[in-house]
């Protein structure tokens, strides 16, 4: 499989949002702006590639019994760099992310990736896994978000595109639900083979 193939994998055949429906909490729990989305996605899609390469150097002396504990313990080291970068140079972002950083440790799109495909396969295969994975993951909350800010405020990252208010349901839970249930059909419309 080509590296374009790898990447766009992610990004269309097997999103995490929009297909494989996987990483729930953190897609509906921060995407009240476009910005959210965005830092969220970046965030996971770092410990998904960083932990992706470690986890595929060391899967062969790994035994079986603690294969996931292990796995758990790479992805939480790179979740509490991310953390601390987030903490150091995106404070307001990480105050807004709260305790979704935290929990990218538990993200199944995380843990599941390194099951699935990191510790069978190469360094390289295992990186551009992550991207792509991660990339499709970022696309899918930043868009989320976007639709979700503009219905709820009228702006897009922070920028007001016109006057008047929006509809309040959208920035709230509820609205997540609504959105993304929305965003999930125009996906499978536009990705969907012709016969």
């Amino acid at each position: 499989m080509s590296s374009i193939q790898h990447i766009t994998k992610g990004i269309i055949k097997e999103n995490p949002t929009f297909v494989l429906l996987l990483g729930m909490c953190p897609t509906l729990g921060t995407t009240s702006s476009a910005i959210n989305g965005f830092g969220m996605g970046l965030a996971t899609m770092m410990v998904l590639t960083m932990s992706n390469m470690v986890i595929s150097l060391i899967a062969g002396v790994i035994p079986d019994k603690v294969r996931i504990p292990a796995y758990i313990v790479v992805i939480a080291a790179f979740t509490t760099v991310v953390q601390l970068l987030m903490q150091a140079y995106a404070s307001s972002l990480y105050a807004t992310l709260g305790i979704f950083i935290p929990l990218i440790v538990v993200n199944c799109i995380v843990l599941g990736r390194a099951e699935a495909f990191a510790n069978k396969n190469s360094v390289i295969d295992s990186a551009l896994d992550g991207i792509g994975m991660g990339l499709g993951f970022t696309i899918a909350l930043t868009v989320l978000g976007a639709v979700r800010e503009f219905l709820g405020s009228m702006s897009v990252f922070g920028y007001k595109l016109t006057s008047g208010d929006g509809m309040l349901v959208f920035i709230l839970a509820p609205g997540a639900f609504i959105a993304l249930a929305y965003l999930i059909v125009i996906f499978k419309k536009l990705t969907a083979k012709k016969v």
